[in-house]
């Protein structure tokens, strides 16, 4: 769990309903900050191995998305990636702007005078453990729609098919401590001067959120049996340093297969994160196998899935 002045972002795993929290956490923003209208919210997870061992409403993306239509009539579902293999949900919200305002934008103006303060909750979604991911921006004041907040970028990449040798460093059999694993797997080395929160479950699994002086975040949750291993890594840091921090990430993990996402503000810097992305490459060992672009309300959003070749 991540909380800054204007967001809050929310990551779970396991079989949690992360989904039933969200009318309670919004009335308590409300009462204790005073934000009373949601800028914007970002839902995402992975598509599950086994859907039917989670709990409602999180056994079918159609079912979270008619539960979030429920609270935000202006929300948006969507799937990137092949539907039938491996594939990525989002739900944000994709507001009908009134005509004036539409006239307003297309002719360069400005959408709001005021300034406005955000928060937001977020969490990742997995396809084996219940790794699910909300994103809520609520404002107070009239922020304009086309604003980016604080210009911000996200990169996720979720990872599964894992070395088998490598993921035994996150059972109490090899390591002790959440420490212990944490300096074995070279995590604390992803993203070097990371104040660390981490966590060993018994008897197996990890759970990571690391934090620097300047804000930027990392949080990493891992399943690490043989049959359904899958690693979750996150971070806000700068699309200037995604080459450097996925190819630490992969040397960390060295999965079998694994999904990019990448968030970034609207106009020069997605279209930089886009283009860092799509002109990344792997070496031999990775193909990607898929690569969607789109643009979202406040955000440009990448979506690229790679895997080890052949496979």
């Amino acid at each position: 769990m991540f909380i800054t002045k204007n967001r809050f972002i929310l990551k779970t795993c396991g079989t949690t309903t992360p989904l039933k929290c969200l009318s309670h956490l919004i009335g308590l923003v409300e009462t204790y900050s005073g934000y009373n209208d949601i800028e914007d919210l970002y839902y995402s997870r992975k598509n599950y191995k086994r859907p039917e061992l989670q709990r409602m409403p999180h056994r079918s993306f159609n079912e979270e998305a008619a539960l979030l239509d429920e609270l935000f009539p202006d929300g948006a579902a969507y799937c990137f990636g092949s539907v039938n293999r491996d594939c990525w949900y989002l739900y944000t919200l994709n507001p009908v702007l009134p005509a004036e305002v539409l006239r307003r934008v297309s002719s360069g103006g400005s959408l709001s005078d005021g300034q406005s303060d955000t928060e937001s909750i977020e969490s990742d979604g997995s396809e084996n453990s219940d790794d699910s991911g909300i994103a809520a921006w609520l404002e107070s004041g009239t922020r304009g729609l086309t604003e980016c907040q604080d210009r911000d970028h996200t990169i996720e990449i979720l990872m599964t098919n894992l070395d088998p040798e490598l993921m035994k460093i996150f059972t109490k059999e090899c390591s002790k401590t959440a420490a212990e694993a944490t300096e074995k797997s070279g995590i604390d080395r992803i993203i070097p001067g990371c104040v660390i929160d981490d966590y060993l479950f018994d008897p197996c699994g990890y759970s990571m959120n690391g934090i620097l002086k300047t804000g930027e975040y990392m949080t990493i949750h891992i399943t690490p049996e043989k049959e359904f291993s899958y690693v979750s890594f996150e971070s806000n840091i700068s699309h200037d340093c995604y080459r450097a921090v996925i190819q630490r990430v992969l040397d960390t993990f060295r999965p079998g297969k694994f999904v990019v996402t990448a968030f970034a503000c609207k106009g020069l810097d997605g279209d930089k994160t886009h283009k860092e992305i799509t002109t990344y490459t792997l070496g031999e060992d990775y193909l990607r196998r898929d690569l969607q672009y789109c643009q979202l309300k406040n955000y440009d959003l990448t979506y690229a899935l790679y895997s080890k070749f052949p496979s």
